[in-house]
């Protein structure tokens, strides 16, 4: 090998190695999960300052603008807070921030102690690498690893998985507080939507909390009328029902429940903690 080669070589290596350093570096985890985002880490004023949308998200809040406020909501926490300014307020209560939060590359920026403190999670942080770590859900005592969710379509379903302490306690907790009057089983109920008898319930998804050995621990059904009939036949329906598996009691469930849900999981995929382990979707 001469040495013009050789030197070449050497500075794409170097280039490459540090590249692929500066990435980890830069990386931001969550319960082991590194978060699907362009947004890194900062210093300012000697504090490490983190993308508030994203880990917030990834934590189960919900992140909504309200006049010049940044609202964070998550089960009955509420926290507002808002550019260049420096106090927050989490449900009534003022909280100091190190750094004001500023806005770049259209991402709001607080400082990772914020993060800390809202949430109750530990977080670490060294050369821009931020390690965010949350407590796991217990169903019973024993640790969900994941939550699996099975949906199908007209031809094949999906069966995905999120691996994230946040998300699946958020999840959990919205069935469990939001079980309306315990109600009998409908007579007819079942994954295809072609049934042609007034009262029928087309479910929409299953959600089975695993243990670490892929065991499920608590299984949710949630399914919707198929109002494939006059509005009058269906007086006396509800719309969405919720079937407890692992005790088999059905109860009244709502729409907006369901869409928590479902924006849970949007977050979750665009954020990076949804694996889809089949899709046979035609």
């Amino acid at each position: 090998m001469n040495k013009a080669f050789f030197g070449a070589f050497l500075a794409i290596f170097l280039c490459i190695s540090s590249s692929t350093a500066y990435a980890a570096q830069n990386q931001i985890k969550i319960d082991g999960v590194a978060i699907a985002t362009d947004a890194k880490p900062q210093m300012k004023n000697k504090r490490t300052m983190v993308p508030l949308r994203v880990i917030s998200e990834s934590l189960g809040a919900s992140v909504e603008w309200s006049d010049s406020e940044i609202i964070l909501a998550k089960s009955d926490m509420k926290v507002k807070l808002a550019v260049n300014k420096s106090t927050a307020e989490k449900n009534g209560q003022k909280i100091p921030l190190d750094v004001k939060p500023y806005l770049k590359n259209n991402n709001i920026y607080v400082p990772l102690r914020f993060i800390a403190e809202t949430f109750g999670c530990n977080v670490n942080y060294s050369n821009f690498a931020v390690t965010i770590n949350t407590e796991p859900l217990f169903i019973n005592g024993v640790q969900v690893k994941a939550l699996q969710q099975e949906y199908h379509m007209i031809m094949g379903g999906v069966v995905q998985q999120i691996h994230g302490n946040a998300y699946n306690k958020a999840i959990y907790n919205i069935f469990a507080k939001n079980k309306g009057e315990k109600v009998e089983a409908p007579e007819n109920y079942s994954w295809r939507l072609t049934i042609d008898t007034p009262g029928s319930y087309y479910k929409n998804a299953q959600y089975d909390f695993l243990d670490q050995k892929g065991k499920s621990l608590a299984r949710f059904d949630v399914y919707s009328l198929i109002q494939s009939f006059p509005s009058e036949v269906l007086i006396g329906y509800p719309k969405f029902l919720i079937h407890d598996v692992s005790k088999d009691e059905w109860y009244l469930f709502s729409d907006s429940a369901a869409k928590s849900i479902n924006q849970l999981i949007n977050n979750a995929t665009n954020n990076g903690f949804l694996k889809v382990i089949s899709n046979t979707v035609a």
